[in-house]
This record gives structure tokens, sequence and C-alpha cells, in this order.
């Protein structure tokens, strides 16, 4: 079983959206963490709503790229519609960046946001593996 850290984005209803894809992903793993919610300014095109940032940790037998598949099923199901503008709004945006020890996306060196709430999970994994040995 792998440990994975996905980044979540939402600029379109994110609240609800990102509630929503917790709670599909909690299909995965019923003890799925989440990291704050960080509101923060739209990269690339700014013309656009701020985004709320989170980020969701969990177990999951799934190997990496039937994850991805898994994750791009649940943002079409709620709503996401890729454009070539691949930075425009968005209904959720799910993407792995951590699996067991390996960050696994360049986004979580480029973006403060990506790294501050995939930190903040580590940190709660860590603890809690710490306080089960």
């Amino acid at each position: 079983m792998a440990f994975y850290i996905v980044a979540v984005g939402s600029n379109i209803d994110a609240e609800v959206h990102i509630k929503q894809s917790f709670e599909l992903i909690r299909k995965i793993d019923p003890q799925v963490k989440i990291a704050t919610l960080l509101r923060t300014k739209p990269v690339g095109f700014t013309e656009q709503a701020d985004f709320i940032n989170t980020a969701f940790s969990f177990n999951s037998v799934l190997n990496a790229t039937d994850l991805k598949a898994h994750l791009q099923d649940i943002e079409a199901q709620l709503g996401r519609v890729r454009t070539k503008n691949k930075n425009g709004p968005r209904t959720i945006d799910l993407d792995i960046v951590k699996i067991d020890s390996d960050i696994v996306d360049d986004d979580y060196h480029r973006y403060d946001f990506v790294r501050n709430s995939v930190d903040e999970l580590i940190e709660k994994h860590t603890i809690k593996n710490i306080g089960n040995k």
C-alpha cells in the first residue's frame, strides 16, 4: 500500500468542490487527511478568481498510474473542463505530489502553497507514525 499526498486546487465554487473531492477520496481511504485551506492568487493567467488550495494525504493500493486515472475521473465527475490554458479556472485540480517518501511533482518546489500544504501533511503523518511506535 502506498502513501500519497495530492495537491488540490479550485476557483469555481471552491469549498463545495474541495469537500466533494475529499468525500470521493474518503472512499479510497476513510482516514484521508486534509491540510489547511489556503486562498491564493492565480498563477499564469491572472484574470480569474482567487484559488483555494490544500492537499489530501491517504493510503491506497492503487499504483500511481491507476490513481492518476482515478483522480482524473473525480475531476471529470466534478465538472473539470480541460482547456488549452492549463492555468485557467477549474472546478477541481488533483495532482499527485508525493508517493511514499518521494516528491514526484515539481510544483512542490515551484509553489509555496503546494509545499506548505504537503509539508503540513507530512508533519501530521510523521507525528502519527511516531505515536504508533
